[in-house]
């Protein structure tokens, strides 16, 4: 026979606290949102026209209230010094681009007139930059190579003992028909190059238009920064052949750093001792100055202009001494003047292109928002990104038809900008008519420089970068997890390739995020004396956990990625995995029956055994603290569910606190608190403390109206 427990007509369960009340919003329908922005983006009224006019070119707005005694002298100051660096470096840089050096002169004279036109910071130097022109000097030496032309500086490769397996083909320096055009190798290099600065622009502009500027926030600070710096080896390996007089030809593909160290020890008997002396004493001057601006940058008004002198000298020395004529070292050779008239950028080589020029729009793109936005911060004023992506868009796309390559912010000469006194983009006017001096009157002077020159000055460029390795120690202890994202980035971009490193930063950045979210931080609460604050109870003392209730924190979105590790975290930290509990206590109820009736066998008398089965628990309620979960998918609520019907089974109840909006929709759409959210008020609570007090009311409610408070099955039999 069955027991009734006695029951209690005076005690009744609580109620449920309310739930405030959500605002009620109407959302337009998708046809209408499509009217109204079709209507707004055809109207053509003389506000909207003048508006996007001074949006797309910024100078009309700012120009006309430029403070001419207040700006002019920091915007000349700046211009002249920023010019005077520029042109070294531009003639430079062209030996990672693989193009002529009059090509680099071009892209800075151009680039710097087009971002003081449409850009919308006031400090940032946009012109080439020593990353981007690696990056495009490997696709022109691989489809300069592809083509047929002989992409070392002589023809006589065969004299070389080179690691190579792509060298035994039929090499030429001649000219090549190609698209059904006589092409020579310099001229079918710069047409590489422009066809892939222009795509690249296109695919910026695009980004642009498309509102897709969101891209660049996967390339993490850290990510970046290993990268710029696995790319410094690169570019300090591809120059380092110069430093030595050898003549051999870039590697194509993975393991550019090794093939290239491999093939310069193997020819290093061939080294130019003139060029070697040379580099040594360029690289001498060129650190001591360096050492000296940094030494006294406080008392120096203006930077040495090391690189201008060392140019000047080293020009002097090659062309008076007949360092080309004597000991055959490499020299930068004829500079014309003027300007060569336009051409399109090839749509054939664009196609075979197409995959190379989306890292360098995205880099380029990443480093000058980046650059843009910190000058922003630092002199108070606003950047608008998205026009900050047409613009370097636009520099590189119009610059490619008067054969230019690509270009972005450059942050050594940003800083230069902003150390001495820059204002406003005059600056930028002022160094473009540098360059222009240069590019109409003095660029044949540079005619003797030794490429060795241009080398030391690329190198000794990179000491910034290479100088983040003493900065390691303290980054591992600042944040681990950022550390080996920049040790992954820098090896896959030295070891491998530029562009496999880019892709494989990404991707470990990435997985790290999902294994964050995967192993997020748990706990457990506790109250804080009488007050209604609830936090970890390993991380504060004096806590006091809620009696026979556990208050849940996790951490971290919930969804399909992480939801067996949320269960799973749940069950340690509360002690009992509702499953396993049930099959102890269907195993203990057997034992329990076998027993009885064994007790039976040997009772004659008719008497009642009864077996007490206890399954008691030392907890009667769990709160889930939500505040942590940003967001849920639909298997993060069907884990919740499980959840709560799991417990439910064993006589536990599951409440939720402090849910954010989009996790209560999420719930109230999949139906979590019934039809019609029945029940809503029985699971969800806005505070934790609440739900706490709840959970307590409720348990001593039951318990009050006769009800066990954990369950007991007991077993009666009847003999």
């Amino acid at each position: 026979m069955d027991e009734d427990h006695p029951k209690s007509s005076s005690a009744t369960p609580p109620s449920p606290p309310p739930l405030l009340e959500r605002r009620l919003r109407q959302r337009s329908s998708a046809i209408t949102l499509l009217k109204s922005k079709m209507k707004h983006g055809v109207d053509c009224s003389m506000p909207k026209v003048r508006s996007t006019l001074t949006g797309f070119f910024p100078v009309v707005r700012w120009l006309p209230k430029y403070k001419l005694k207040e700006y002019m002298w920091g915007d000349i100051m700046s211009g002249l010094i920023v010019g005077i660096i520029l042109v070294p470096q531009a003639i430079a840089y062209c030996l990672l681009a693989g193009v002529d050096p009059i090509y680099g002169l071009y892209t800075s004279f151009y680039s710097n007139i087009i971002y003081f036109l449409m850009g919308t910071s006031r400090h940032v130097s946009v012109g080439i930059f020593s990353l981007m022109s690696l990056l495009v000097g490997q696709v022109v030496d691989r489809e300069v190579f592809k083509a047929g032309f002989d992409t070392s500086e002589d023809s006589k490769i065969s004299k070389l003992g080179l690691f190579n397996g792509t060298l035994d083909v039929n090499l030429t320096t001649k000219t090549i028909e190609l698209f059904g055009v006589e092409f020579e190798k310099e001229t079918y290099a710069i047409l590489v190059a422009t066809s892939l600065t222009c795509l690249a622009g296109i695919y910026q502009v695009l980004m642009a238009v498309f509102r897709l500027g969101f891209v660049s926030v996967y390339l993490s600070a850290p990510m970046l920064d290993g990268f710029a710096t696995g790319a410094s080896f690169t570019i300090l390996t591809v120059q380092a052949k110069y430093l030595v007089g050898l003549k051999i030809p870039r590697h194509q593909g993975p393991g550019v750093v090794v093939v290239t160290w491999f093939n310069i020890f193997a020819n290093i008997h061939n080294t130019n001792f003139c060029d070697l002396i040379t580099s040594a004493i360029c690289i001498s001057v060129l650190v001591a100055g360096k050492e000296l601006q940094d030494r006294y940058k406080d008392r120096l008004k203006i930077p040495l202009p090391t690189e201008l002198v060392v140019v000047a000298a080293a020009t002097l020395a090659s062309h008076f001494g007949d360092l080309n004529g004597k000991y055959s070292s490499s020299i930068s050779g004829h500079i014309p003047t003027g300007f060569i008239p336009p051409k399109a950028p090839s749509l054939n080589i664009m196609s075979q292109v197409a995959l190379d020029a989306i890292p360098l729009s995205v880099i380029s793109f990443a480093f000058t928002v980046s650059l843009s936005e910190m000058m922003a911060k630092k002199h108070c004023y606003s950047v608008r990104p998205n026009q900050e992506m047409l613009a370097i868009g636009f520099c590189n796309i119009i610059p490619s038809f008067f054969h230019c390559f690509t270009t972005s912010a450059a942050l050594a000469k940003t800083m230069v900008k902003d150390s001495t006194g820059c204002q406003t983009q005059v600056s930028s006017l002022i160094s473009a008519l540098v360059v222009l001096l240069v590019l109409l009157f003095f660029a044949p002077f540079f005619y003797a420089l030794q490429k060795c020159v241009l080398a030391s000055i690329i190198i000794v460029s990179l000491r910034g970068a290479l100088r983040k390795f003493k900065d390691v120690p303290a980054k591992w202890r600042a944040s681990r997890e950022d550390t080996v994202v920049w040790l992954v980035a820098m090896a896959a971009t030295a070891l491998i390739s530029v562009e496999l490193g880019l892709l494989v930063g990404i991707v470990f950045s990435m997985i790290l995020v999902i294994y964050k979210t995967q192993n997020p931080k748990v706990s457990l609460l506790g109250r804080a004396s009488d007050s209604d604050v609830y936090e970890d109870v390993d991380e504060y003392k004096n806590l006091l956990p809620p009696a026979r209730v556990h208050v849940f924190r996790y951490q971290a979105p919930l969804y399909y990625a992480n939801k067996d590790a949320f269960l799973k975290a749940l069950y340690k930290r509360v002690g009992v995995e509702p499953f396993l509990e049930l099959t102890r206590r269907t195993k203990e109820q057997k034992k329990a029956k076998m027993s009885a009736k064994q007790a039976s066998d040997d009772k004659t008398n008719g008497e009642v055994v009864v077996g007490l089965i206890q399954s008691e628990l030392d907890f009667h309620s769990i709160v889930l603290d939500c505040s942590a979960i940003p967001f849920i998918d639909s298997s993060g609520m069907a884990t919740l569910k499980t959840v709560v019907k799991e417990y439910k089974d064993i006589g536990v109840c599951v409440y939720l606190a402090s849910c954010n909006t989009s996790v209560i929709d999420m719930l109230q759409k999949g139906e979590f608190f019934g039809k019609n959210n029945l029940h809503i008020g029985q699971f969800l609570f806005h505070t934790v403390h609440t739900a706490v007090e709840y959970a307590l009311l409720t348990a001593s409610s039951i318990n009050s109206l006769g009800y066990p408070l954990h369950n007991c099955l007991n077993v009666y039999i009847s003999i």
